[in-house]
């Protein structure tokens, strides 16, 4: 069994759509980066790079190359999901968490899972995402940005 450890961040901005584990979230902000910069993706891929000792995300998919402009995170998993069956791993589980001051997310939590487990192939029951605040401290707790954090564990197939 290989553990990983991702992290992501992403300042947030007007005139952006908020997509977080691939699900558009009503709100009037949303994150600014080179690919839809869906920061609970981004952290789930870095993390489970990281276990199979791959590198990170911006090594696969460098915030430069005009290929990733705009892209779904969903299909930069698919991506690391392949690459992780190339060297014969499996994903065991991931648990990860949003830290979002706003907007509330439980709702739309079952759909993150269910989209991670279906590119993934794996049980949505090996998928536990969470969402807390800061009680508005730091960054995230004056609406300026958001981050995730997650962690995996894989294991050979």
């Amino acid at each position: 069994m290989l553990i990983g450890f991702g992290y992501d961040v992403h300042k947030l901005v007007k005139g952006r759509p908020l997509i977080l584990g691939g699900v558009k979230i009503e709100y009037d902000w949303g994150l600014l980066g080179h690919s839809d910069a869906d920061v609970l993706v981004h952290a789930i891929m870095d993390a489970l790079l990281g276990a199979a000792g791959l590198g990170d995300i911006g090594k696969h998919f460098p915030d430069h190359d005009e290929q990733f402009k705009n892209i779904s995170s969903l299909i930069l998993l698919d991506k690391v999901g392949e690459l992780l069956q190339n060297e014969g791993y499996i994903v065991n589980n991931i648990d990860a968490t949003i830290v979002a001051q706003k907007p509330k997310l439980a709702h739309y939590i079952p759909q993150m899972e269910r989209n991670i487990a279906e590119i993934l192939h794996i049980e949505k029951k090996r998928i536990n995402i969470k969402a807390t605040t800061t009680e508005g401290l730091g960054f995230v707790g004056t609406g300026e940005g958001m981050a995730s954090f997650a962690v995996t564990t894989i294991k050979q197939g």
